[in-house]
């Protein structure tokens, strides 16, 4: 039996691979092949990874993410498509867990749904709504479930769907997007619904204040709260050579931009990245969950 399976394999203690070994490239290694190759990307893609930690003071995660990326391509031109989610449910209220979970499923499976004939059947049909119509419908179908499911709970939810070079946002909350850029630049594309941004949108607050202000987690928006949702909907184009960051307050409210942009640009791979974040706001306290999402277009 043994030598039925040698033979299957090509198995000989002649043959080279006898006498090979093998080990992990490191980042440094593989950050040094790529760009020595200096790689040229003919079909156009995302790429994506994402982070997420507990934290070192809580004791259970209340958060929740999904990413998404799809590549179609054949003889006609392939389109970038990939959807992004982060939903932090909110803390002090019961089934914070099961409100970011919703969430993220509920939004997904939504727009998935619509463009199901368009990925998958041919020929491929565009949805009839405009993205941005399916991003809010989308968003408020999630509110309404917890409503039912998980009454008294909340969540925020900051979504990104890529069609093409265009990003359409669905935010509520404050959760957040971004753009990096590979000078350093960091550019807050969300604006959070929270009370001390309101305060200091108002001008009773200047941005030390805010920084120090002690309700700085209270909500003025939020999923699964009040009757009417308002959804903060847009489309903006990729950033251009940029990187697209989605995250919770666990990140952002601990690191700072400087940092974020930093460690972005400095960390070899989108995977390395998404962790070495996850690292700076733990030895930052780790005061809340910790959730990233990173992604680049390449071609």
């Amino acid at each position: 039996m043994f030598d039925f399976f040698r033979k299957l394999f090509g198995s000989s203690s002649n043959t080279p691979a006898e006498n090979a070994t093998t080990a992990p490239l490191s980042d440094q290694q593989i950050e040094s092949i790529v760009r020595s190759q200096n790689p040229q990307y003919e079909m156009q893609q995302l790429i994506s990874a994402s982070g997420q930690s507990v934290g070192k003071q809580r004791e259970h995660n209340e958060d929740s993410l999904i990413a998404i990326n799809t590549t179609l391509a054949g003889n006609t031109a392939n389109v970038p498509f990939g959807l992004y989610i982060v939903a932090d449910g909110m803390g002090g209220h019961q089934f914070g867990e099961v409100a970011s979970n919703a969430a993220v499923r509920v939004i997904a499976g939504q727009i998935m749904r619509k463009f199901h004939s368009y990925l998958f059947t041919i020929p491929t049909q565009q949805p009839e709504e405009s993205l941005q119509e399916i991003m809010e419908s989308a968003v408020k179908e999630a509110h309404r479930v917890i409503q039912k499911d998980a009454p008294g709970s909340g969540t925020t939810v900051t979504a990104a769907l890529i069609v093409g070079q265009q990003v359409t946002i669905g935010h509520v909350g404050d959760s957040r997007a971004y753009s990096i850029y590979p000078a350093g630049r960091i550019e807050q594309i969300t604006r959070d619904h929270s009370l001390v941004k309101r305060l200091e949108e108002l001008g009773h607050l200047n941005k030390e204040e805010a920084a120090n202000f002690p309700h700085r987690n209270v909500l003025i928006r939020a999923l699964g709260q009040g009757d009417a949702l308002e959804v903060d909907v847009f489309t903006i184009p990729f950033p251009q050579n940029g990187t697209l960051m989605i995250c919770c307050d666990g990140l952002w409210g601990v690191v700072t931009d400087y940092d974020l942009a930093r460690i972005v640009n400095e960390s070899p791979t989108l995977q390395r990245a998404c962790q070495n974040l996850v690292n700076a706001a733990n030895t930052a306290g780790g005061p809340d969950n910790i959730s990233v999402i990173l992604v680049q277009m390449v071609g």
